[in-house]
């Protein structure tokens, strides 16, 4: 039945213009128009193929990555693509690669932290591949903690020189992709010594391979550190180990942009502040947020169509079963991730702006607002890869046995994202950050006024005070009710993190303790962030038919998914009365049904391809049985009927022979 589009009732359900918000989950018609053409791109092209990566043998699987990456990187040329566009296309290759690390650390590290002469002689060459670079800063001993990297480089003044060493084995680099086979350089993050004292730890650009055959140059071991989580998925990618034996390097591979050694070993500190550092770091963070929605949207675009396929139970009469999805089971668990699909996707159009707004800011040296820029982007780094990590598998287990299918891409989807939650920061690491933070702003609110997403703590006082007037279900749609709810929990738990913290005589002895409690602090905070600013957006003017209507629905449902998922905190601060709670989920409940005809649409919305999503479950067209069961006789394994190994050790077994076998 090819051609048959068994969603179509679904689709004609839909209460607004599903084109308008394609635009608006975009972000523009331009937008829109280049991730098209670049979707299109890649899935018309038969080299982009990526069915048949589960079944690969690992040395397989890393050759066809290269391929892959070598025959992207020749459309990048041939077909003249900007950076944005060739952005896109690796993005819907959908393929982790050495290519991922050289563009989005290699070279955002030297242009953040190298001179303008280093930036001169490196970009070049990075930009058109005749290097290939990678980040190493992680080692197998340390990562968050990266002030305890063991790696060192001392400065030898008669050579003008740095040496690079790994002095123990845990100081052997450990993780950074794109280094076991294939990066040429790197960026490595080393202890500078110069004159037999420690200043900090900088970055350091490090020839790792030849040029010309590719083999280790003298004193570097390096490789690949081995398989990891789930089937082809991560295991694209050449992680690796990497340690050096005294490997010298000339003074001035050392990115100098804000600490420079002079030849003479004399330290200084450049005009440039030590902030700007902090600016790749919101930078990298806010992509790390955009790729939660593009991952949880997938993720949720394959079980809102399969729980419309799917039928099961409720027959009556001999007529159909009842479709999964209108379960309220089924939706009370789908329909808060498809919101929050929206709501990480909004925050991180925010995050955009943020980061240009820090960038300015650093250009004209205001450094205001760079605490709580970088609080902000680490906590919203932390609960967005949290909960998508986690809604993916809830979306796995929502399309019931079939999700465990490797074919219904939900497996592999989900061994690629899970690292999110730790690489750029230990999301637990990160949000005691944030805590730190806020303890921070609360202490100094007698003479300092908090702000960007601090600026409510300046109301402490009343959210001290006042507690929640909702009295009817209706009651709850209503933003500014919403926002003073979120707002009250936040200030509320902070408050009193603060005041226990007080008590102690040691701060770092309470922080220690009361660390579960200031992590929970901290979610409370970034929570309060996104529904703020899906509120926001909603404020703005978003055209098509219906568009903004339906986004509101979605955004009461995050928020009230959140305050019944969270209850305990909002109830244990005396905001709310038991009562107050039990309405919000009653509102709830009637916001399911009223995302239910719209759900197939809001997923359409998406604009995924079929070749993105890789999953026989969420096809656009429904046709899942047919496809699956096609899918299931392309398996190796039924190449042919008796399969390899039987006579030696199945049929000695059935024939009563074991003892005959040669096992």
């Amino acid at each position: 039945m090819e051609g048959v589009d068994y969603l179509s009732d679904e689709r004609q359900k839909a209460q607004f213009d599903v084109e308008a918000m394609k635009v608006a989950w975009a972000g523009s018609l331009q937008a829109l128009q280049l991730s098209n053409r670049m979707a299109n791109l890649v899935a018309n092209d038969p080299a982009f193929e990526k069915f048949t990566r589960p079944m690969m043998g690992r040395k397989e699987l890393l050759k066809n990555t290269l391929r892959k990456a070598a025959h992207g990187w020749k459309l990048i040329v041939d077909l003249r693509l900007t950076e944005e566009e060739a952005k896109w296309l690796r993005l819907y290759i959908d393929e982790p690669a050495y290519t991922d690390l050289h563009w989005g650390m290699f070279i955002p590290a030297i242009e953040g932290q190298g001179t303008e002469e280093q930036k001169k002689k490196w970009l070049p060459l990075a930009q058109k591949m005749q290097i290939i670079g990678c980040y190493a800063q992680t080692e197998l001993g340390h990562g968050s903690n990266v002030q305890g990297l063991e790696t060192t480089a001392t400065f030898d003044p008669q050579t003008d020189e740095f040496v690079i060493h790994s002095p123990t084995l845990t100081s052997s680099k450990w993780w950074p992709g794109g280094l076991g086979k294939v990066s040429t350089h790197a960026v490595v993050y080393a202890r500078l010594i110069v004159g037999g004292e420690f200043h900090g730890v900088h970055g350091f650009i490090v020839q790792l391979r030849s040029l010309d055959d590719h083999s280790p140059l003298a004193g570097i071991t390096v490789g690949d550190i081995g398989l990891k989580f789930g089937n082809g998925a991560y295991n694209t990618m050449d992680n690796g180990v990497l340690r050096f034996d005294h490997v010298r390097i000339p003074r001035n591979q050392m990115l100098m942009r804000v600490t420079q050694v002079t030849k003479e070993g004399k330290i200084m500190q450049s005009n440039v502040p030590r902030q700007l550092i902090y600016g790749t770091m919101v930078y990298v963070r806010q992509t790390i947020v955009a790729d939660a929605s593009k991952a949880l949207s997938r993720a949720v675009c394959i079980a809102t169509r399969y729980s419309a396929v799917r039928r099961q139970f409720g027959s009556r009469d001999g007529g159909p079963e009842t479709q999964v999805i209108d379960y309220k089971t089924q939706q009370s668990r789908l329909f808060p991730l498809l919101a929050s699909a929206y709501a990480f996707r909004f925050v991180g159009e925010w995050l955009k702006w943020l980061y240009m707004d820090v960038k300015e800011r650093l250009a004209a040296n205001d450094f205001s607002t760079l605490p709580e820029a970088h609080a902000c982007t680490a906590g919203l780094k932390s609960i967005t890869t949290t909960a998508t990590a986690d809604g993916i598998e809830e979306c796995r287990k929502l399309c019931g046995g079939h999700g465990y299918l490797v074919s219904s891409g939900l497996p592999e989807l989900f061994a690629v994202y899970i690292p999110a939650c730790t690489y750029e920061g230990d999301n637990v690491v990160l949000l005691l950050q944030v805590a730190r933070f806020l303890v921070k702003t609360v202490s100094e609110l007698g003479y300092k006024k908090p702000v960007g997403t601090t600026a409510y703590m300046g109301r402490v006082a009343s959210l001290m005070q006042n507690n929640c007037a909702v009295q009817t279900a209706e009651g709850w749609l209503n933003p500014g009710a919403i926002v003073e709810a979120f707002e009250a929990r936040a200030a509320r738990m902070a408050v009193r993190c603060g005041r226990q913290l007080a008590e102690f005589e040691n701060p770092e002895e309470g922080f220690a303790e009361l660390s579960a409690d200031l992590v929970e602090a901290a979610v409370a905070h970034c929570q309060l962030i996104v529904v703020s600013k899906f509120i926001e957006k909603l404020q703005q003017d978003i055209p098509g038919k219906g568009v903004k209507q339906t986004l509101e629905m979605l955004c009461y449902v995050y928020a009230l998914f959140l305050l019944h998922k969270h209850q305990g905190d909002f109830l244990a601060t005396g905001y709310l009365t038991p009562k107050q709670a039990s309405l919000a989920n009653d509102q709830l409940r009637t916001l399911y049904s009223k995302v239910r005809p719209n759900a197939i649409a809001l997923v359409d919305s998406f604009n995924y391809t079929d070749h993105y999503l890789g999953s026989i479950l969420g096809r656009y067209d429904g046709n899942v049985y047919p496809k699956l069961y096609e899918a299931a006789w392309k398996d190796p394994l039924n190449d042919s009927d008796v399969v390899d190994g039987f006579h030696e050790y199945v049929q000695p077994i059935l024939k009563q022979k074991l003892r005959t076998a040669k096992l």
